[in-house]
């Protein structure tokens, strides 16, 4: 599930809030370039799609991340992974991409991986 452009940057304001929870007034604070109105049905939708939780304190509600910037990237790698029709493919040219640190990153990731593996 991609993201469009104005619900990328509220999901970076978002993410870049840690584990804290904003208001709508917050966000849009960050976005002068939008109405209020505009970044609230971004926060909507966003709620809808499942990339937000939300909280209420009387009329006021919170946001945050519902997982980290991290988790819906990798996330959205894995879906297109699946939905490619040669998986092996797909991975032998992803790591043919990569920068050596990367692939030293990769590696290590993988070997603790196998140490978790039953």
């Amino acid at each position: 599930m991609g993201l469009g452009q104005l619900e990328r940057r509220v999901m970076d304001i978002l993410w870049d809030a840690s584990d804290e929870s904003l208001s709508g007034r917050q966000v849009a604070e960050q976005l002068p370039d939008r109405a209020y109105t505009t970044v609230m049905t971004i926060l909507e939708r966003l709620r809808r799609k499942r990339l937000l939780v939300r909280s209420s304190s009387g009329k006021v509600h919170t946001y945050r991340a519902a997982a980290s910037r991290e988790s819906y990237t990798a996330s959205l790698m894995l879906d297109e992974l699946g939905s490619a029709p040669d998986r092996d493919a797909v991975l032998v040219r992803f790591a043919q991409t990569v920068s050596p640190e990367e692939a030293v990153t990769l590696r290590r990731a993988l070997g603790a991986s196998k140490k978790r593996a039953p």
